[in-house]
């Protein structure tokens, strides 16, 4: 069995500009899965950089209020919505609460650094 606490996963900025703790990722941990699964937040006001994934992803809102962008698509999220993203999609995501904007992050296959493309402006 293991038990992963958010706490004791270190926090960084992410390539994308949100505040990301990866909780699980078989690249990094003696476990079996097929996913990653990360924590990410947003402050109040802020967007995250426009990128891709090779592989598709799911967000599922914690908490918060916001605007999800899937290539020219945009709709609002908020708490207990979950977001598909399929493979290659150009994607952001902005906080338009006055709160953290609060999301779980599932990458399938699991994500890696070279599965992600940042979109410079």
């Amino acid at each position: 069995m293991e038990i992963i606490s958010l706490n004791d996963c270190r926090r960084f900025t992410a390539g994308d500009g949100s505040v990301l703790r990866e909780i699980l990722n078989p690249r990094k941990q003696s476990i079996r899965t097929g996913y990653s699964l990360a924590w990410a937040r947003v402050k109040p006001g802020r967007e995250t950089i426009p990128h891709t994934l090779k592989y598709s992803e799911v967000y599922f809102i914690l908490k918060g209020r916001g605007r999800m962008r899937i290539n020219n698509r945009v709709k609002k999220v908020c708490g207990r919505d979950s977001v598909y993203i399929p493979p290659r999609a150009v994607q952001s995501i902005k906080n338009t609460g006055r709160s953290d904007l609060e999301f779980l992050c599932i990458v399938s296959p699991a994500w890696e650094p070279s599965c992600e493309k940042i979109i410079k402006p």
